[in-house]
């Protein structure tokens, strides 16, 4: 249950961190209200995950949904550049995840 807990943490992170960029520097109301929401939310679900998970593991699973999942929607909404290094390297921030969640088993 915690893994998935984490993993609805880890989205919110990715809500958050979307939000910073339509909130403008935290100029328009309604993009900062949300941001702020998703990002205490997520720190909220993430303390609750770290309570049997390893705070390492934890931490990183939850940094490397954020990072790979604002990076794929920067390419999508903000036509961030999407070369080949990028692809390969979110990649690489996936395969992490996985092995720090199989490693935990």
């Amino acid at each position: 249950m915690n893994w998935l807990i984490l993993v609805l943490a880890g989205l919110l992170e990715i809500g958050w961190a979307i939000g910073l960029k339509y909130s403008e520097g935290f100029t328009k109301f309604w993009p900062t209200v949300g941001t702020i929401m998703s990002l205490v939310a997520s720190f909220l679900l993430l303390g609750v995950a770290m309570r049997t998970l390893p705070v390492g593991t934890a931490y990183a699973v939850w940094v490397g949904i954020g990072a790979v999942g604002t990076a794929t929607l920067g390419i999508m909404l903000f036509d961030e550049s999407a070369d080949i290094l990028k692809i390969v390297s979110l990649g690489f921030i996936c395969a992490g995840i996985v092995g720090l969640k199989l490693a935990h088993s």
